[in-house]
């Protein structure tokens, strides 16, 4: 039997950028009295908050123990601390001011050489690229862009997967992964799911074979890929609507 649940998040416990619908809610909390639970995404920690944490209210502070946040692919990680009844962060693996710069320069300019900066559609206070601490995101439209916007930006990838190629001949130093509907996310080498991932299983003390992944974007390319390159054994999504119906499954097998 499996251990721990692991899960990206958008796409695959929500419409992207959105909070975890209640159905979703209450499986995951559901789940916390069975596995470890544990989120991993490109988001930023505060966003783990507002699409999941703040979601699951019926959750106590005992089932909150089994939920683990890897934020930024996991190049971060907060848990519980049931003593003082709120999250910690655990490590961190922050970029340094020069590679931020570098990277938030290099993928400005490829977005706007190739016609992709799209600055006239922000709302008021977003931004394009965002310093995420141990990543930097390219968000074409912003955070805050409606979803049905974000949607149609860049359904089968080809904006990205251009804004990605000449990335890596402006900055080949650095690792750019297509992830959501709208973002980039760029790393130093390694840093990707791959590092949250072997870091999930050093602090949970578990092995591969106790984990099962759920993720939308798995095939070559996706910010999924590597936790399917690790041997994991994962379950491909197209919507939070499928890992309800799998998650219903496996609660009934319990």
């Amino acid at each position: 039997m499996k251990k721990v649940l692991s899960f990206d998040i958008d796409q695959t416990l929500n419409v992207a950028k959105t909070p975890i619908p209640d159905e979703i809610a209450e499986l995951l909390t559901k789940c916390l009295d069975h596995f470890e639970i544990c989120p991993i995404s490109g988001q930023k920690f505060d966003q783990f908050l507002i699409q999941i944490v703040d979601r699951m209210k019926d959750a106590t502070p005992e089932q909150l123990t089994h939920l683990h946040l890897f934020v930024a692919q996991g190049t971060q990680y907060y848990r519980y601390n049931l003593e003082k009844k709120d999250w910690e962060m655990i490590y961190n693996y922050p970029l340094t001011e020069e590679q931020v710069k570098k990277i938030t320069e290099t993928i400005e300019k490829s977005a706007r050489e190739l016609g992709y900066w799209e600055e006239d559609k922000l709302q008021p206070g977003d931004e394009i690229i965002e310093n995420r601490l141990s990543q930097v995101t390219f968000s074409a439209l912003g955070q805050k862009a409606g979803t049905e916007e974000k949607y149609a930006w860049d359904p089968d990838h080809k904006k990205r997967e251009k804004i990605v190629k000449r990335c890596k001949e402006l900055a080949p130093e650095f690792d750019y992964e297509i992830g959501g509907t709208t973002s980039i996310n760029a790393v130093t080498p390694g840093m990707n799911k791959v590092f949250g991932m072997t870091h999930l299983l050093e602090e949970l003390n578990v092995k591969k074979e106790d984990i099962l992944y759920f993720g939308d974007m798995t095939q070559p390319g996706g910010n999924d890929y590597p936790v399917v390159q690790m041997g994991i054994d994962t379950i491909t999504v197209r919507s939070h609507e499928d890992t309800a119906f799998a998650l219903r499954g496996i609660l009934g097998v319990l």
